[in-house]
C-alpha cells in the first residue's frame, strides 16, 4: 500500500526545508529590511535614483543564489524609459520545466506621514508582523523567491528556474507588455508563479483563481459656458456639480448593484465568506448597510463592482456663490471574468448618454483597460502549489477569487499561452496594502517560503 508521503512527492523533503528555512530566517528577515528602506517609487513625480537604487539590491541578493546572468533591464514605452527590471536565470535540465517566480520591487508613496504609526521606510517589528511600505506589497514576494531558492540550494534542483523582478508595477506596468516581447526567449516558461496576492487570512492560504478585469474612465459634465452669479441665475439652473451626482447616483441600483446594462455577472462563487468576517476586513462602520445582492463572495469575485475614486469640483476652502459650469468624475469598474472590457467601456458609454440629467452635456474620456483573469485549478502545477500550501501551513487552501486586478496578468496568457500561472501571495486582510501601516505577518511569510520551496522540489 503507498503511504500519503509517497502519493504526495510535495510532503518529502517538508522537514529538511522546513529546518533550512527557520535557521535562515533571521537574515531573511533582516534583507527584507534593508529593501523597505529603499523608497523605490516608480511615480515621476518621486526621484527615480531610489528606484534604481532598489534594483540594484534586489540584483545584489539575486547574484547569492547561483544563478546565471543577473542583469536589470528597461525598455522605452512611447520613448520614455521603463522602470528597472532584475532578471536572472538558471537553465532547466533536459526534459524538466522551467519556472518564472514574478515579483515587483517598487511600491506605493507612503502618503500622509501622520497616518503612519512607524516611519513609513523603516521596518519595525511589532506582534508578530513586520511594518513599513513594501513590507508586505511586495519585497516580501521578493525574499519568498529569494528564500525558497536559497533553502534549496544545498539538496540541488534540476528545474530551470528565471527570476523577474519587475520595477514599474505600482505605477500601472506601462512598458510590462513590450518588456514581454522584447525578453520573451529570456522569459519563457513552464509555470509562472505570481507572488503579488493575498492569503484567505493569517493562518489560512490560498490560492488565487480568478481575478476581475478592469476598466477606468473620466466622465465629464457641462451645463454652462462658464461660470454665473448663484443669486443673480440660480434656479433655473443646476449646478454641475448636483446634476454630475444626479448621473452618478444611476450607476447602481436602490440594492447597490451595478445599474449599467451589458455587464456580465454571476453568484456562483463557492467559499462562505461570512458577513461579519467582510465588515472587520474591509472596516465597515456600524450601522452602514452592504450593497448589492448574491454571497459575498460572488459580489467580491464575480460580479462588478463600480467605485467613483476622485471628484473634480471646487473645493470648500476655495468654494464662492457661483454655479459650477463643468465637474469631473473618475470612476473605476471591476469586471467579472467572461467580461470583454472593451464591451464594458461601450456600456458605461451608453449609460452615461443614456441618463444625462436635465439635457447636460456628457462625456466619457476612456482610461485603463484590463481583462479578468480564471485558473485552471485541475492543472499540475496548481496541484501541486494547493498541496505545497496544505504542508507548510498544516491546513487546507482555499481556492479564492480576487476582487481587485492584476492587468499584466493578462498579458503574460497572451505572450505565453502554454504556461500554468498561479498567483500565490503573502498579504492577508490585515496587511494595508496601498494604506498606511502596512504590515506582513512574519508567521505567514515563512510558511509562505516553505510552500514555494516545496512547489519548486516537487516540479
Amino acid at each position: 500500500m503507498t503511504s500519503h508521503a509517497e502519493e504526495h512527492p510535495v510532503r518529502r523533503d517538508a522537514d529538511t526545508l522546513r529546518a533550512r528555512i527557520d535557521a535562515d530566517f533571521p537574515r531573511t528577515v533582516e534583507e527584507l529590511k534593508a529593501l523597505v528602506a529603499i523608497p523605490g517609487i516608480a511615480w515621476d513625480s518621486f526621484d527615480p535614483a531610489r528606484l534604481d537604487e532598489s534594483a540594484a539590491a534586489v540584483a545584489d541578493l539575486v547574484r547569492g543564489l547561483g544563478l546565471d546572468d543577473v542583469r536589470i533591464l528597461r525598455v522605452d514605452n512611447d520613448g520614455r524609459p521603463g522602470g528597472p527590471a532584475v532578471v536572472a536565470r538558471r537553465p532547466a535540465a533536459p526534459g524538466r520545466p522551467t519556472v518564472l517566480l514574478y515579483a515587483h520591487h517598487d511600491v506605493q508613496p507612503p502618503g500622509d506621514p501622520d497616518l503612519w504609526e512607524t516611519e513609513p521606510f523603516k521596518a519595525v517589528e511589532r506582534d508578530g508582523r513586520l511594518y513599513g511600505r513594501g513590507a508586505a506589497d511586495d519585497k516580501a514576494g521578493i525574499m519568498v523567491h529569494v528564500a525558497a531558492l536559497r533553502a534549496l540550494a544545498e539538496a540541488g534542483t534540476d528545474v530551470g528556474v528565471t527570476l523577474f523582478i519587475e520595477g514599474e508595477e505600482e505605477a500601472g506596468s506601462p512598458t510590462f507588455r513590450t518588456f514581454l516581447e522584447t525578453h520573451r526567449d529570456l522569459l519563457a516558461s513552464d509555470v509562472i508563479v505570481v507572488a503579488d496576492s493575498s492569503n484567505w487570512k493569517v493562518g489560512v492560504p490560498a490560492l488565487t483563481t480568478s481575478l476581475r478585469g478592469l476598466v477606468d474612465g473620466t466622465i465629464e459634465l457641462r451645463v454652462l459656458d462658464h461660470a454665473v452669479h448663484s443669486g443673480m441665475f440660480g434656479g433655473p439652473v443646476l449646478d454641475a456639480p448636483t446634476l454630475l451626482a444626479r448621473l452618478i447616483a444611476t450607476l447602481h441600483d436602490d440594492q447597490g448593484n451595478v445599474a449599467i446594462d451589458g455587464l456580465v455577472a454571476y453568484d456562483d462563487a463557492e467559499v462562505d465568506y461570512p458577513e461579519a468576517d467582510f465588515r472587520a476586513d474591509a472596516s465597515v462602520l456600524d450601522g452602514v448597510r452592504l450593497a448589492g445582492t448574491g454571497s459575498i463572495a460572488s459580489r467580491l469575485w464575480t460580479k462588478p463592482a463600480l467605485s467613483i475614486i476622485g471628484i473634480d469640483v471646487p473645493s470648500v476652502a476655495m468654494s464662492s456663490n457661483t454655479i459650477q459650469p463643468s465637474a469631473r468624475a473618475k470612476f473605476s469598474l471591476r469586471l467579472a471574468p467572461g467580461q470583454d472590457p472593451a464591451d464594458a467601456m461601450a456600456a458605461v458609454e451608453r449609460h452615461l448618454a443614456a441618463h444625462a440629467p436635465f439635457g447636460a452635456r456628457v462625456r466619457l474620456l476612456p482610461g485603463e483597460q484590463g481583462n479578468a483573469f480564471a485558473a485552471d485549478t485541475t492543472a499540475p502545477a496548481a496541484q501541486a502549489a494547493l498541496e505545497a500550501f496544505r504542508t507548510a501551513w498544516g491546513t487546507e487552501p482555499v481556492e479564492a477569487g480576487m476582487g481587485g486586478s492584476i492587468p499584466f496578468i493578462a498579458d503574460l496568457t497572451e505572450v505565453f499561452p502554454q504556461a500554468q500561472i498561479l498567483i500565490t501571495g503573502v498579504e492577508d486582510p490585515d496587511s494595508r496594502a496601498h494604506s498606511a501601516n502596512e504590515s506582513l505577518h512574519l508567521g505567514d511569510f515563512r510558511n509562505a517560503v516553505l510552500a514555494e520551496a516545496l512547489l519548486l522540489a516537487s516540479l
